[in-house]
């Protein structure tokens, strides 16, 4: 019965001393969570502290959990202290950064460590030279600690910059103030190297720092994009082979790339008429004179250079119409291919079957134009060399002329249709 009155008694006076409670009658935790028998005073840091701050709005970190709660707490009823840091720190940046100092700063301390973040974040990369400039240099004020607002175009700090270059002179030229359009943001200096030259890339042999040597007039808007205005003399003085005799193509992208030097240069055109860059061919010579002899006429060519008489009268034997001459290797060999059958019969013209077998002795016989295995001649052999009696053969034929053409088109496979 004693036990049960003094639980009584101790009830009353835990809800008596509720309702004094100094705090607020929103704090609803026990006075010894916090509070201990030997006065009311709250040991910072103490192990036997109950009250979790944790659970408010407010998490205790960092340097948080040394400050006395009175710093915070003015009044004692603590519902009243504010969550924002401004409510309790003194905003040294006089508002020029706002009022959310936990952008920059931690509980920790003040130090920052995410500039390049928040620069960012407000559309200003830090850059190049910008990465390694010191805030005072751009952000000026008599306390360094101001952050106003500079804006994030070029000219806000850089307008004594544009008025005085000279080389070019930007104001006489009418040059854009966005000096986005011309240098590059992660640049370390004004140098050509950083210019944004993107619609033409300064790279490889096109790498270079000084601007005038292609933009000769003056006027950086009026420089032409194509190889030739700028490299005809490169092209009039070419050698090796001579680009003038051999009348090549002024496109130079035709074979050459940006690579310093013009090399490795590749007409990769020449594998459709003779396969040179991939074939039995690929790799077994090393300039254009090994098959070409004249450099001022690079139709004529010479598979003679390289391949012997003695190595392609063994490999010919029992082949009619051969001969040791080029247009007959190539009329053979279209593809440089050893293997190859050349087809006259069933591709042009039965020359080893029908009546034409064994009537002929070498290519030139009926081709007797050299260099043109194109051209051929019906009127050369046989009766056919009688204008007169062909005439009176064909006497009741229309349209007849006296031309090879002519022939092929009436015989095409040689027979007396």
């Amino acid at each position: 019965m004693r036990n049960l009155i003094f639980l009584i008694l101790a009830s009353g006076l835990a809800v008596s001393f509720q309702s004094q409670s100094p705090h607020g009658p929103g704090l609803k935790i026990s006075c010894g969570d916090c509070h201990s028998f030997s006065g009311w005073e709250i040991e910072i840091g103490r192990d036997t502290l109950l009250f979790d701050h944790g659970q408010t709005a407010f998490a205790l970190t960092g340097q948080h959990t040394w400050v006395d709660c009175r710093d915070c707490h003015q009044t004692l009823v603590f519902a009243e202290a504010n969550t924002d840091c401004i409510s309790c720190h003194t905003d040294l940046h006089r508002n020029t950064v706002g009022s959310d100092c936990a952008r920059c700063h931690t509980p920790q301390d003040w130090l920052v460590d995410n500039i390049t973040e928040l620069h960012y974040d407000n559309g200003f990369p830090l850059l190049g030279v910008h990465a390694a400039l010191d805030c005072a240099e751009c952000h000026v004020s008599e306390s360094a600690l101001q952050f106003n607002r500079i804006g994030n175009d070029c000219l806000n700090c850089h307008l004594e910059d544009f008025n005085a270059t000279s080389n070019p002179n930007h104001t006489e030229a009418s040059f854009s103030t966005d000096c986005t359009e011309c240098h590059r943001t992660d640049g370390f200096d004004w140098s050509a190297r950083y210019i944004n030259h993107d619609f033409f890339p300064l790279v490889k042999g096109h790498d270079i720092t000084d601007c005038a040597q292609c933009h000769t007039s003056g006027s950086f808007s009026s420089a032409p994009t194509d190889c030739f205005a700028c490299h005809q003399a490169d092209y009039g003085s070419a050698q090796m082979p001579n680009h003038q005799q051999g009348n090549f193509s002024t496109s130079c992208t035709e074979c050459h790339t940006t690579d310093v030097g013009w090399m490795p240069a590749q007409y990769a055109q020449h594998d459709a008429t003779f396969p040179i860059y991939s074939g039995q061919h690929k790799g077994e010579w090393s300039q254009c004179a090994d098959c070409h002899n004249n450099p001022s006429n690079y139709a004529e060519f010479a598979c003679t250079n390289c391949h012997s008489r003695g190595e392609t009268d063994g490999a010919h034997g029992g082949i009619g119409g051969y001969v040791y001459e080029n247009r007959a290797c190539l009329g053979c060999h279209p593809l440089g291919d050893k293997n190859e059958g050349f087809d006259h019969d069933g591709m042009f013209f039965p020359i080893f079957s029908g009546k034409h077998r064994g009537e002929w002795n070498e290519c030139v016989d009926c081709h007797t134009t050299p260099g043109n295995f194109v051209m051929f001649s019906c009127t050369d052999c046989h009766e056919h060399n009688n204008p007169s009696a062909l005439a009176n053969k064909h006497d009741e034929v229309r349209d007849y002329v006296f031309d090879s053409n002519a022939c092929y088109q009436c015989h095409p496979r040689g027979e007396e249709e």
